[in-house]
């Protein structure tokens, strides 16, 4: 089972069925996470005795799990003081119970309200417990400052984010507009959504999981809305026999190429290639034929029609499309007249399983009545920009939105949806949504996608179906990251090395090749 990523709201239902009735008492559950914020705050940073630490406590249950933190620690022989965002006495509920505990074990306290952070003197460690997970909208002034202080502090301490860094959106993983860089973020049950989104990368430092005794039934009875890949998508590959020969591991047909645009369904079948298709043929227009040919003998090509551009008339020479186990169409195919004609004509025409990338997406784009007609077995691998055509909204509300609009828009298309871009998000009708974390640069480059279409068509071609298919493929694309990130630490790599990387992602994975 993948991870689970519950949303804010969906961990504060766990939360709350696990104490009304479940029946665990919520300062049992604040004991136990404070117990775990100290065991990994030792495991990072070391023996406690003697250190300065500065707890930064929020109104909110982040504020009582410091409080509850500050207890063990005194314990610990560390010097510690409480800075609290309220009034001692407006705190409630589990919260005051463990602000009273700290209380009596002589914990120092002051208000954050009035206190000259600008004279604090620089700590050993730094807890931030000023906002949770729920947090949206804007930072208040107030907040920001504080903000602003742990982490200018935080340059030359050690600094703890209990559940979230303070000003992250739980939701989107964004600062508001400002958030508190950690060296370590510690959560809860399971990582919420935010924190796995690229954007909150480099404010959770490294991100520890902890158990706090949520019972297993309430998560399982209550299951997330999304859940993240990792190494297990690989385990969907399929399995190669000694028996093999080149037709038992499918063959993908890649339809684009255009003038100046050839490089594409080459990256395209590469990624075909090396993610374990036994044949590829590019099928592109008869005049671009030896452009696409010239240096790739491992590339098989088929001519449609007489020039060198993309006509209605070019599926005349497709006429058994159905001998090929997947198709890419899309990658260079370019924009004209001719070659719109040509994707209508192919979305009306019996195909097989086809992943719609690049110009493919924009011809749907413009011609919204063809969406109707795509088979449930299609694969959309826009990137934010052709999404925000394909729904008419615009970029910032596709990146801000990127789970609810794939998983909304796969159900309009009834298709698998690949919105791609760092965090890439899996989504098809009936399916829980995938969020993919492997975000590298080294897959921000010009062909990347063209490799991931191929990718994707393989895995379609040796039997997948078209959700798995589109989980494994967006994982195994976005591992190459990890090794190009080794060989190439400055970028400077080509989109061909992408390809060339897949067969050593299952190598540094240790799974089978």
């Amino acid at each position: 089972m993948y991870r689970p990523l519950p949303t804010p709201d969906e961990i504060a239902v766990w939360d709350r069925l696990s104490i009304h009735e479940f029946g665990l008492p919520g300062h049992l559950l604040m004991e136990n996470a404070s117990r775990e914020l100290l065991h990994v705050l030792r495991t990072e940073a070391g023996p406690l005795e003697g250190k300065r630490i500065a707890l930064f406590a929020g109104s909110g249950n982040n504020g009582g799990d410091a409080f509850a933190l500050s207890r063990h620690l005194v314990d610990q022989g560390a010097v510690c003081l409480v800075l609290h965002s309220r009034d001692l006495d407006a705190y409630s509920g589990e919260t005051a119970f463990h602000l009273d505990l700290a209380d009596k074990a002589g914990v120092a306290m002051t208000p954050l309200k009035g206190y000259n952070l600008e004279g604090l003197c620089i700590p050993d460690i730094i807890v931030d417990g000023l906002l949770g997970t729920g947090f949206q909208g804007e930072l208040r002034e107030d907040y920001q400052q504080w903000i602003q202080c742990i982490n200018r502090l935080g340059r030359k301490c050690f600094v703890l984010s209990i559940d979230i860094p303070s000003g992250i959106n739980g939701y989107t993983g964004r600062p508001s507009p400002t958030a508190v860089k950690a060296d370590v973020t510690v959560t809860f049950a399971a990582a919420k959504t935010g924190l796995r989104m690229p954007e909150a990368k480099e404010f959770c430092g490294r991100l520890h999981i902890q158990d706090i005794g949520l019972p297993r039934s309430i998560q399982e009875q209550n299951p997330p809305s999304c859940y993240e890949l990792d190494d297990q998508a690989l385990s969907l590959l399929p399995k190669p026999s000694h028996l093999a020969h080149k037709g038992s591991h499918g063959h993908v047909l890649i339809l684009g190429g255009s003038p100046g645009l050839t490089g594409a369904p080459v990256l395209a079948a590469l990624g075909a290639l090396r993610s374990g298709t036994g044949l590829v043929t590019v099928g592109c227009p008869r005049g671009l034929i030896s452009e696409i040919k010239q240096g790739w003998p491992d590339i098989m090509t088929m001519a449609l029609g007489p020039g060198s551009q993309w006509t209605e008339g070019c599926m005349a020479d497709l006429a058994d499309v159905q001998s090929f186990d997947a198709v890419v169409l899309g990658p260079g195919l370019g924009r004209t007249d001719g070659a719109m004609d040509f994707v209508r004509s192919y979305v009306h025409t019996d195909h097989p399983p086809t992943v719609f990338d690049a110009d493919a997406l924009f011809a749907l784009a413009q011609n919204p009545d063809l969406t109707a007609h795509l088979p449930a077995d299609s694969v959309l691998t826009p990137h934010p920009g052709e999404m925000a055509r394909i729904c008419g909204q615009g970029v910032e509300d596709i990146v801000a939105k990127r789970i609810e609009i794939a998983r909304t828009w796969s159900q309009k298309l009834r298709s698998t949806l690949v919105l791609k871009g760092a965090g890439s998000i899996v989504a098809a009708p009936e399916q829980t949504v995938r969020l993919c974390s492997e975000a590298w640069p080294h897959l921000a480059l010009g062909g990347s996608g063209d490799v991931l279409s191929g990718v994707i068509a393989s895995l379609l071609a040796q039997g997948l179906n078209p959700f798995p298919a589109a989980c494994a493929g967006v994982f195994w694309h976005g591992a190459t990251g990890r090794v190009l990130h080794k060989d190439f630490p400055f970028r400077g790599h080509l989109p061909q090395d992408i390809a060339h990387t897949l067969p050593r992602v299952l190598e540094l994975l240790d799974k089978p090749s």
